[in-house]
């Protein structure tokens, strides 16, 4: 670069440096020709700095600062000098840099989009050229972030022990809850290899090899649809201790969130952090990732109108369904009967057969089943959901998974719609998981966890008699109303490990053809062990109050598991797929 060389970043310059001679770096953001004075904003990922070309300047240096366009990449060496004219919008606004020499490094066709702050193009365009839109200051912010949440993460964990252990990103298929990504054997013609879920597997392995605490940002994979706060490729903050019991997993987690937060946000946690049970989440909010940042919490109305005269109602109980309803304060000049209406269209998308309401707009409640009950059981109701004037409730009749899912959304939706969820960081351990969940389709009870994952002492005698009755020593830690982590106590009884196949419905064959080189480990001396793993990204989209993990991603994928910028997936010749002995059959699909 003949001799130049960047002493500074743009956006870290200081009013101090008033009469130095820096040389800075970057992308014209934009360049503003007055005539005999020419401004150009420079941008690096800290900032902006504006170079200044006036009668004074070198003639041939303000010809070619007349040549610049947006994002042409450019060097300049000059003098830091106060600006005539403040900018109160930027950190450097109060100075600027009187140019001595420019050099281009760098020329720009116009770009699909402006490089702004805040761009009105769409999401898909922007994703096509990503190089570009990471050039955008919130884009780099997030990206930053990420990498200090990073840093933060293995400073805490070195600190506290832990050792980083890389583990394969080849791996042989087993099966832990979604689709495994699988990767062909070229040697190994007709197998496959995996890629990870998690490392559940192998950091167990590592206890029974005595790392005693074990700790990856490790990459995983799901082939599973996408959403808001889900990607196909994603990171999670990996951790295993041996000799441990949850509390002492919990310590540990409440530390590293807690110094988290302080360092890279600023902001004080204060410990422990509070806990639920997973039957007092779905309860009272009809989800086991509750935001409890507002209140709003489901209400059981069953013995209060078993016997009332809406069918509806007393049908549903005597069925051995559930009547429940949550209140909405203050919602009643919101929620008019059309706003009412399309929530009722809603419900109905989730599974509801219907939705009953109690509206108090005026000096009297005027509710959708009025004609069906007396004003004694509408009283009651009104007295249970702690209703007033002002307000609406909320009323969903149906089996009780059904009418709990239904009431824990509306809750999120009139919320969102009412403006009441505070900007602030609710966490909150979900523990006592049910070790089973019931299949109504199948008649059956499948697992809700991995095949790892232990059953609480009190409850092992239940495993064949009794599956409602096994909860599992199983923990989610959730953030304003999303699973930041899973984690669990391990099973390292060989006996026990066993059981719980035979349990999940898995022969002894099965078992042992997926998960025998785990199983045999066990016979050679197993600590007992429990972890959890981190959603990193998750946890970085909340942290940058982000509502999308794209925007925390430098390379994210879409919807439909595609890479817009690279073209990913892609098809391969057929000289590749001969070496793999793969054929391609695509079928047409309605």
């Amino acid at each position: 670069m003949n001799g130049m060389k960047r002493t500074d970043y743009c956006g870290e310059l200081k009013k101090e440096q008033i009469g130095s001679e820096v040389v800075v770096a970057g992308w014209v953001q934009r360049q503003r020709d007055l005539g005999g004075l020419i401004f150009a904003d420079v941008r690096d990922r800290t900032g902006i700095i504006q170079l200044a070309f006036d009668d004074t300047t070198d003639r041939d240096i303000f010809e070619k600062a007349a040549s610049l366009r947006s994002e042409y990449v450019v060097m300049a060496r000059g003098m830091v000098r106060m600006r005539s004219s403040v900018n109160t919008e930027i950190p450097t606004g109060e100075i600027e840099i009187e140019v001595r020499e420019l050099k281009i490094l760098g020329v720009s066709e116009t770009p699909p989009f402006e490089i702004l702050p805040e761009s009105a193009a769409k999401e898909e365009l922007r994703l096509k050229y990503r190089y570009l839109d990471l050039r955008r200051p919130p884009l780099q912010k997030n990206i930053l972030m990420r990498h200090k949440i990073a840093k933060v993460t293995r400073d805490y964990f070195d600190e506290n022990g832990f050792i980083e252990i890389e583990t394969p990103t080849l791996i042989k298929s087993t099966p832990e809850g979604a689709r495994d990504y699988l990767v062909p054997s070229r040697v190994h013609k007709g197998s496959f290899f995996a890629l990870p879920q998690s490392p559940q597997l192998y950091k167990q392995l590592l206890m029974l090899a005595g790392f005693d605490r074990y700790m990856q940002i490790a990459r995983c994979y799901r082939d599973e649809d996408l959403r808001a706060d889900r990607q196909p490729e994603f990171t999670q903050i990996d951790l295993e201790m041996s000799f441990a019991e949850k509390e002492d997993i919990f310590a540990v987690a409440e530390g590293y969130i807690q110094r988290l937060f302080r360092e890279v946000l600023g902001t004080e946690l204060p410990l422990p952090l509070p806990r639920m049970t997973y039957t007092e989440a779905m309860e009272s909010y009809g989800t086991d990732k509750p935001d409890t940042r507002f209140d709003m919490k489901i209400k059981d109305i069953s013995d209060l109108v078993k016997d009332c005269g809406f069918g509806v109602f007393s049908g549903t109980v005597a069925d051995g369904g559930t009547v429940r309803a949550i209140t909405a304060k203050n919602a009643a000049g919101v929620y008019t009967r059309k706003e009412i209406d399309r929530l009722t269209e809603e419900a109905k998308g989730i599974g509801a057969k219907g939705l009953a309401y109690i509206r108090w707009a005026d000096d009297a409640p005027s509710c959708s089943f009025s004609k069906f009950i007396t004003e004694n059981e509408l009283n009651a109701i009104i007295e249970r959901t702690e209703a007033g004037k002002g307000d609406v409730v909320l009323i969903v009749a149906d089996r009780k998974k059904t009418a709990l899912a239904v009431l824990g959304a509306l809750r999120l939706t009139a919320a969102r719609r009412l403006g009441i969820i505070p900007d602030r960081y609710n966490f909150l351990w979900i523990t006592e998981f049910p070790f089973f969940e019931y299949n109504e389709e199948t008649g059956s009870w499948d697992a809700m966890h991995h095949p790892f994952t232990k059953p609480l002492d009190e409850c092992v005698q239940y495993l064949d008699s009794a599956p409602e009755k096994v909860f599992a020593d199983a923990y989610d830690l959730v953030l304003n109303g999303i699973e930041l982590s899973s984690g669990s106590i391990r099973i390292t009884d060989p006996e026990l490990q066993k059981h719980m196949f035979k349990a999940l419905g898995l022969s002894d064959e099965e078992a042992y053809l997926k998960f025998g080189f785990l199983t045999d480990a066990f016979k050679y001396g197993a600590p007992p062990h429990g972890g959890m793993g981190i959603g990193l990204d998750r946890l970085a989209m909340l942290m940058c109050g982000c509502d999308n993990l794209r925007d925390v991603i430098a390379f994210p994928k879409v919807s439909n598991s595609s890479e817009l910028m690279s073209g990913a997936p892609s098809e391969v010749d057929k000289a590749q797929l001969s070496e793999l002995a793969i054929t391609v059959d695509i079928k047409n699909e309605d």
